[in-house]
């Protein structure tokens, strides 16, 4: 446990070398085992850091530790991801949601491909130069990937600096102050591993809620805790409610068991990604014959009775599941149930499935359309 450090008239730590030894000792004993991340001693290999941090953008840790081995496996190396096929990219990436990294970090391979020989690189700005590198990715691989004396600064971050320093300003308006705090932290000593020991501390210790200060190595120096208003820390601004869009989506079956799907353009949202045939996604009213009018055959569309609900970044989508059977159908990607593993497949649809029951949970609740 690290002793209370002397403060200035502000409140705030001056001795940042006494707080990250008592970190890196805390980290020694306590560190998370991540499938990409390096045993203590060896060798720190760039591109498991690069995917890692990629696939933990708006993923949490459990999921990505499910998903990172396949996907290193089928992809081994920076070249193995340039060589490949946008499509099986994101066939690999399902699971992981947010597609948009995919396809970025697919066109940063590339990148790396063609203007660096395949190699990472490891200064600022060549690393911003690529695709789908921000400022938090680029200073996290300079850290661990390259050990550079930065601080990246991710949510986890954010959190355990507002309660040492008890900054109340709220997020994200105090985003900037919190990474100028971060960057007093930087050192040459173990770069790679004090930003990691940063994320662990955010992630089981000092947590959003009900943070488990006695653990914690820097409890002494925290002016949250010793104001007893840690778990109110960091303050948020109010978020607007997300707006809703509404549609149906169609799942035509053929007497074989085939179901109808497409493509969605490689461009916007889930670009590249296989779908179930669906009306436009529109915000206001919802008008089911409009909707029926973008069915992509005529049949005897049933509707099922509730929406599935997905909740995207900037809006929730209301899906309407509409079934119908037809003995030929129209030209389009054709696919049994036994064989939906082939298509990289968003979770919304995979939702969709799974309510008419083509994953073997339950029976499909239908009604006659309304309206």
């Amino acid at each position: 446990m690290v002793g209370a450090e002397p403060r200035t008239s502000e409140g705030w730590p001056t001795a940042a070398a006494t707080l990250i030894a008592g970190l890196l000792a805390w980290y020694d004993r306590d560190r998370r085992r991540l499938p990409w991340r390096a045993e203590p001693g060896a060798a720190v290999e760039p591109y498991p850091v690069l995917l890692s941090e990629i696939m933990l953008q708006q993923t949490t840790v459990a999921t990505v530790s499910r998903r990172f081995p396949p996907f290193l496996a089928r992809f081994p190396s920076l070249e193995a991801l340039a060589a490949a096929d946008l499509a099986d990219v994101l066939h690999a990436w399902q699971g992981l949601g947010y597609y948009r990294r995919a396809r970025g970090l697919h066109a940063l391979a590339r990148a790396v491909a063609a203007r660096h020989a395949g190699r990472l690189p490891s200064d600022a700005a060549s690393l911003r130069s690529l695709p789908g590198i921000g400022p938090y990715t680029e200073s996290a691989l300079r850290a661990i990937a390259f050990g550079q004396p930065v601080v990246p600064v991710d949510g986890n971050v954010m959190r355990v600096l507002a309660r040492l320093y008890r900054i109340e300003t709220p997020l994200p308006a105090a985003a900037p102050e919190l990474n100028a705090r971060a960057q007093t932290l930087a050192s040459d000593c173990r770069p790679g591993d004090v930003a990691q020991a940063l994320m662990d501390l955010g992630a089981t210790l000092c947590r959003p809620r009900a943070p488990r200060c006695p653990a914690c190595p820097w409890q002494a120096a925290c002016a949250a805790h010793g104001a007893g208003v840690a778990e109110q820390l960091p303050r948020r601004a109010s978020r607007p409610a997300r707006p809703v869009r509404r549609g149906l989506a169609f799942l035509l079956t053929r007497p074989d068991g085939a179901m109808l799907f497409r493509r969605r353009s490689a461009e916007g949202l889930l670009g590249g990604l296989h779908e179930l045939p669906s009306s436009p996604w529109l915000e206001g009213e919802f008008v089911i014959a409009a909707a029926l009018g973008h069915a992509p055959a005529t049949a005897e569309w049933r509707l099922h009775a509730r929406p599935v609900r997905h909740v995207f970044t900037h809006f929730v989508l209301e899906l309407t599941l509409a079934e119908a059977a037809t003995a030929a159908g129209p030209a389009g990607i054709w696919c049994r149930a036994a064989e939906l593993g082939r298509l990289a497949l968003p979770s919304v649809m995979r939702k969709l499935l799974r309510q008419a029951g083509r994953s073997g949970r339950g029976a499909p609740e239908l009604s006659q359309p309304r309206g």
